[in-house]
């Protein structure tokens, strides 16, 4: 190409050689913009097209073929696994223009995800990535041009590695026409008869993502949630809702009262139209990390006549808001059913409600107006507005993922060789029958694991039940055990870096000979210490495709895994299978095997085999408390000399209940304190402390200050003789003072101070200490310096518990 280097390459070459010098490319896109204009320049490059190539697509959300003006349309680019694209643009032009002029562009765009997505610098109508990495999907709104444009042309191009796709045809192009004012009301998206066969079976799961983190302005601190979500797969004559309709009575109480009970009542209403209700929890709060508390999922099957899927659950508390799906379509136009659908949400108005903020009063809106997503621009007071106009962020994303067909299916061809043996897996059932009744309190934290070391162990937790609300309904238990392992032997451990599982393969990077493939894992949490993750995130490896390369070689793709083997024991077959891309350029006859077969040995099969009783219950715990040990057992049906039986009959396993209660433990008595009072009647006290609070429902502690009468004599009533008494008192103590220091008792060669006054205590309750002083007076020549000092004593006051 020369110096005539289409600038889309250019985007290109900046992304995969960074370190180029740019001056060259920069002169050349100023040359560009100057001339033609950058955005033309981008519809004419020219890269390496495949017609008809379905590895990458371009989807309006809901697949409509009208758009309405003035409407938020989702835009999605994505590419089918094991795919993936480094760069991309994405442009809306009216129909037969070539983008020269800025008028030939329609409607325009708003950004969701600034780390994927941004503006193009030389071209601001278009959208390209923020950063060149490997990625599987990006999303984008469009908002429709206004009335008069006519048709629309979405067009999307594909960078991947050396190669650039540009289609002016087919999975990357997109055209939409004005909805004619006639259709006003009638939904935008008509919907094709299914021709798939069989049924299959989807698992919904709900990852919550509005906290106050994500969407701090005016976030709800108190009893933010997400309401029970209620749904349910259908028929395309049955409509639970839809953007540009009205709200049904149902749609109305989840949106405004988050009560799903009159939308299941009208679900069940269709049940000609309806094949599976869906049901899901409630979320209190609204955002938790999900290793507290696992994203709320519900299973639902489709078959050919209702093959569409609607639900929704409303954002708490707010006037009438909820994010959903609405008659999202699981079935192919192959005649097969979708794999599976990753949406993220933004929240929509019921028009039920006329409130502008989350705790706005009940304000009945009169008409009643018609469903419609939020904006950035509704109202000041609104917590999602932006006086720029910026997409909302996402508050929720919706995953729904086959887990299951049945019944004999028309067509399984696009899906590859694990989603096939996915089919094959045994379901799992994990629902959570919790009722709506039962209102319990957050999961307490997970006790330390049974075992500190790898081996299996388990784990508790525990809840409260605050309030039943139907007492003919009864509640599950308030413990939940889970397998543990010890420090350090987790993935989850916060000490070591999470990664993802690895995700496949790359293609060789040839179709003919020796080359090499690559695949990626990504950090999903980094240790707790906040440092870095040292292990791999890349491997590469060489990969021989095509060995032999000349005009008569037939071109094949790489082989896929081995099948599983036919066999449960003994010896089985397994196979494997690969495709053929190109026939020989010669025009000769393509001989090469696309199926290869091999023998697989599994455990050796018993003559007779090994019959058993199912396992026994577990015994109850060993203990009553803290951890112990339970069994279970199972019995030889079969008598032992017909067959080598060596199958454990008895299993032992770790168990832990409650932790054990602790009973208060106290200090021993104190000494009996001196009568408070010098005549008449007193009193005295001892205490003691608390050594051990009681814990686990524990004996309380006992009393930790007793106190008895004590009387000395009788106090004389003349105030002159009593005055004479304490004169006499402390004239005898005067005179024992003497008498100790000159017999050198109890402190040899000093003549001390009286004792001073107790200090004030130093706490309150709890146990605290008073301290007071004895001083040296006199110090006699004939004493040792060291025997003769000033005296300190100590002692515990106000004991009692606080």
């Amino acid at each position: 190409m020369g110096l005539h280097l289409q600038p889309f390459v250019l985007h290109f070459l900046a992304l995969t050689f960074p370190l180029v010098a740019m001056g060259f490319f920069d002169e050349t896109l100023e040359k560009a913009t100057k001339s033609e204009g950058y955005c033309s320049r981008i519809l004419r490059a020219q890269g390496t097209r495949r017609e008809g190539y379905n590895e990458f697509s371009l989807r309006v959300e809901g697949d409509p073929e009208f758009y309405k003006p003035g409407n938020n349309y989702r835009v999605t680019l994505s590419a089918a696994t094991p795919a993936y694209f480094r760069g991309f643009t994405l442009i809306a032009l009216k129909e037969g223009k070539e983008g020269d002029k800025e008028e030939d562009h329609a409607g325009t765009f708003q950004i969701i995800d600034e780390e994927e997505t941004q503006f193009m610098s030389n071209c601001p109508v278009a959208v390209t990535e923020s950063t060149p990495r490997r990625r599987t999907r990006i999303h984008v709104f469009w908002i429709a041009p206004p009335v008069g444009t006519g048709c629309v042309i979405l067009k999307a191009s594909i960078v991947q590695k050396r190669i650039i796709y540009f289609q002016d045809e087919g999975s990357l192009t997109k055209k939409l026409c004005e909805q004619d004012s006639t259709f006003e009301g009638v939904t935008d998206k008509p919907i094709l008869d299914c021709c798939a066969c069989g049924t299959a079976k989807y698992r919904l799961t709900f990852y919550g993502n509005w906290s106050e983190k994500t969407h701090p302005k005016d976030y709800p601190r108190r009893a933010n949630h997400w309401s029970a979500i209620i749904g349910g797969s259908h028929s395309k004559n049955y409509v639970l809702w839809e953007y540009g309709g009205y709200a049904s009575e149902g749609v109305k109480q989840v949106a405004e009262l988050g009560s799903p009970v009159k939308m299941e009542e009208e679900i069940r209403q269709q049940s000609d139209e309806v094949l599976t209700v869906i049901k899901a929890k409630a979320q209190w709060p609204a955002w938790q990390p999900l290793n507290v508390r696992a994203a709320p999922s519900a299973e639902f099957s489709v078959d050919r006549t209702r093959h569409l899927m609607s639900f929704l659950t409303m954002l708490g508390p707010s006037p009438d808001w909820n994010v959903g799906l609405s008659a999202e379509d699981l079935c192919t136009k192959d005649c097969g059913w979708v794999q599976k659908v990753i949406q993220d949400l933004i929240p929509w108005d019921a028009g039920t409600d006329s409130g502008v903020t989350y705790e706005s009063p009940n304000k009945p809106t009169i008409p009643q107006e018609k469903i419609r997503p939020l904006t950035s621009l509704d109202h000041p007071q609104s917590p999602f507005y932006d006086p720029e106009g910026g997409s909302i962020a996402v508050v929720a994303r919706v995953v729904i993922e086959r887990i299951a067909r049945k019944g004999e299916q028309c067509n399984i061809i696009p899906d590859n060789v694990d989603d096939i043996v996915a089919d094959l897996v045994p379901e799992e059932k994990e629902e959570d029958d919790t009722p709506e009744t039962c209102i319990y309190s957050n999961w307490s934290p997970w006790s330390a694991c049974s075992s500190s070391t790898c081996d299996k162990g388990k784990r508790m937790r525990q809840r409260m039940l605050k309030a039943q609300l139907d007492l003919s309904v009864p509640c599950p238990d308030t413990q939940d055990f889970q397998p543990c392992m010890g420090p350090g032997c987790s993935d989850e451990d916060g000490s070591t870096c999470m990664m993802s599982e690895w995700i496949t393969w790359s293609p060789c990077t040839v179709s003919c000979g020796m080359g090499m493939r690559s695949r990626e894992r990504y950090v999903k949490q980094f240790p707790d210490d906040g440092s870095m993750c040292k292990v791999p995130t890349e491997e590469t490896e060489k990969c021989i495709v095509n060995e032999e390369c000349s005009p008569s070689s037939c071109l094949v793709t790489e082989w896929a895994e081995w099948n599983e083997c036919s066999a449960s024991c003994g010896i089985g077959m397994k196979k494997r299978h690969r495709m053929i891309k190109m026939t020989p350029a010669d025009g000769s006859m393509c001989n090469t095997e696309t199926t290869e077969v091999e023998k697989c040995m599994m455990p050796e099969c018993h003559t007779i085999p090994c019959m058993l009783s199912p396992w026994s219950e577990w015994s109850d715990c060993s203990v009553t408390c803290g951890k112990g040990m339970r069994t279970r057992q199972r019995m030889l049906k079969s008598a032992a000399e017909l067959g080598d039986c060596n199958e454990e009959l008895e299993q032992v396993e770790k168990c832990m209940l409650p932790e054990c209660p602790i009973d208060c433990e106290l200090t021993e008595w104190s000494k009996w304190s001196e009568c408070n009072k010098s005549c008449g009647k007193g009193h005295i006290i001892r205490t003691r402390m608390i050594k051990m609070e009681p814990q686990f429902g524990g004996a309380p502690c006992p009393e930790t200050v007793q106190r008895k009468k004590c009387r000395i004599r009788k106090c004389l009533r003349g105030p002159s003789l009593e005055k004479r008494r304490w004169k006499e008192a402390r004239e005898k103590r005067r005179s024992e003072h003497t008498k100790e220091d000159v017999e050198g008792e109890p402190y040899p060669g000093c003549k001390m101070r009286p004792w001073t006054a107790w200090s004030e205590c130093t706490k309150l309750c709890g146990g605290g200490i008073q301290e007071r002083f004895m001083t040296v007076k006199k110090r006699f020549k004939s004493t040792q310096f060291t025997s003769c000092k000033d005296k300190k004593e100590i002692r515990a006051c106000n004991v009692h518990p606080c």
